[in-house]
């Protein structure tokens, strides 16, 4: 079953058309160089112009142009690279509230592109900087219009398809008209089979809104990894299906578009969550394309590993409960077997997708602690359990790991196994609150959360106390999980598998928290 899951989840996709090809050169992508730790929000940092080049000789296989966003740490060394590399710029001015840096940025792209007359094709004043709230559009307009009187190349300006409808009077300002089109980040978000048409439809959209100049598609894509909104899943293969579609169509009607990006940007997980980090076409890391042509798409392309190390854990579960009664010889009830081969399956299952979400997902410190923290949890929950269920051992309570002394279980692999369970509630209840307050950025934990909770839900289900009134703390936390996952899946919607499943999860946890009871330990042996 675990490798036939595998092999059901890594089912390459088909596409009528490469993504990316190097015997059809892209248009145009933009790029931003910072790899690893960099980030353009430390202003000391200063890319050497070693690592932009090495990036422009892989570039200029697959693209003939890169659009830059700002001149800044670094990226004023662009157009001279490109210029050897063989490769066109579209030169970003990144434009703020700032009015000394607007300046300083105006002025070196200015010079950039009077020293560079042949490789700056045109000129970006400012980059979604009326969505962000950033300049007023009379000042912008106006703006605009200074670089156009120094700069000798054309003028532009980029943003958000609606802002272009919403403020007009930038448009008399350019000379063409740069719009985004996100249909992932779209207030209504668009699934990934229909991204190319609804890319369409915005752009005849703007030709009709804009008719006398002409139209970029300065921005559009999908991530390849990150959490759901509503129906639009981020993924490798609807990565490619939305790339493929888009420059398909862009060749069929003929219209201009710039993909966003040329390589994965880690640092921008820090402001938009894991799905900010992943729009490349290549990875941060190798800087290898993600599609390489003739290579099938696959949304897991380790999944033989994941699937042997799935059947090996799988067995090392069914070992724990084995071991448990070698040490005490008895034959266990056949649910308490059933209990073990669900809590093994499951996990074989899913650990792989649990290892890989916690690598994609954990950023910063905090990060990886929280992601080591629920991986590590859904790897000892299933063997726990399995000793538990064959010891014939309830779940512990709360109080017994916690409470006065005179109440604490003195078995110390049973203290183990409620600590564990402790850990599995905080870390459901935080990220739970999360989706509640702060939702737009957050993961979905649902494979880790299953792997821990199922365990814990089949043990107390063969090994439930059937005595003893309900421990408060359990109660508050069941109430916090199940009013959470009502709220998370209404706000969420029901196109979102990611948040049903992680809601279904919380809701199987708040139950085998309301099967708690306390009873008064007895004897004080340990073993």
């Amino acid at each position: 079953m675990i490798a036939a899951t595998w092999w059901w989840l890594a089912t390459p996709v088909a596409l009528t058309r490469a993504p990316v090809d190097p015997a059809t050169k892209l248009e145009c992508v933009s790029y931003t160089p910072f790899r690893g730790d960099q980030t353009p929000l430390n202003p000391a940092l200063h890319v050497p112009a070693s690592q932009i080049a090495a990036d422009f000789t892989e570039l200029a296989k697959i693209t003939n142009c890169v659009r830059t966003y700002s001149v800044d740490n670094g990226l004023d060394q662009v157009p001279a690279l490109a210029e050897k590399a063989g490769l066109k710029v579209i030169q970003g001015i990144w434009l703020g509230s700032n009015r000394l840096k607007n300046s300083l940025q105006i002025d070196t792209a200015v010079d950039l592109a009077k020293q560079y007359p042949s490789v700056i094709t045109s000129l970006v004043v400012g980059n979604e900087v009326l969505l962000r709230g950033e300049m007023t559009s009379t000042d912008l307009a106006a703006t605009i219009r200074a670089v156009k009187a120094r700069a000798g190349v054309p003028v532009t300006y980029a943003d958000v398809w609606e802002f272009w409808l919403r403020y007009r009077d930038v448009y008399s300002a350019v000379d063409f008209v740069t719009i985004h089109i996100l249909p992932f980040w779209e207030d209504f978000p668009v699934r990934a089979k229909y991204a190319a048409s609804h890319v369409d439809s915005i752009r005849k959209r703007m030709a009709i809104a804009f008719p006398d100049k002409e139209i970029l598609i300065g921005e559009t894509g999908w991530p390849s990894a990150g959490r759901m909104r509503a129906g639009a899943l981020p993924s490798r293969a609807n990565q490619a299906l939305v790339v493929s579609q888009i420059l398909e169509l862009a060749r069929q009607e003929k219209f201009r578009v710039n993909l966003i990006e040329a390589y994965d940007q880690p640092w921008k997980r820090q402001l938009e969550g894991t799905v900010g980090g992943y729009w490349g076409l290549l990875d941060s890391d190798k800087r290898a394309l993600k599609y390489p042509p003739g290579e099938p798409i696959t949304n897991y392309p380790l999944w033989k590993f994941y699937a042997a190390g799935g059947m090996g854990f799988c067995l090392l579960v069914y070992g724990a409960a084995l071991l448990t009664l070698r040490r005490k010889p008895w034959s266990p009830r056949f649910s308490s077997w059933l209990a073990v081969s669900l809590s093994a399956t499951v996990g074989g299952a899913l650990g792989g997708l649990a290892i890989e979400k916690m690598l994609l997902e954990s950023f910063g410190t905090a990060g990886w602690i929280r992601g080591g923290a629920w991986l590590a949890v859904a790897l000892i929950a299933p063997l726990m359990t399995a000793n538990a269920a064959m010891a014939g051992r309830p779940l512990p309570t709360f109080l017994e790991i916690l409470g006065p002394r005179e109440w604490r279980t003195p078995l110390r692999i049973h203290r183990l196994l409620g600590l564990v369970l402790i850990v599995l509630v905080l870390l459901a209840a935080e990220s739970a609150l999360g989706f509640v307050f702060d939702p737009r950025y957050r993961d979905f934990p649902f494979a880790a959360l299953t792997m821990a909770t199922v365990p814990f839900f089949a043990l107390m289900a063969v090994n439930k106390p059937m005595t003893g009134p309900r421990p408060v703390s359990e109660v508050g936390f069941a109430a916090l999980l199940a009013l959470s996952s009502l709220y998370i899946g209404f706000n969420e919607g029901s196109a979102n598998w990611q948040s049903l499943w992680t809601c279904g999860a919380y809701l199987v946890l708040a139950l085998t928290l309301l099967q708690a009871r306390v009873a008064k330990i007895q004897g004080s042996s340990t073993q």
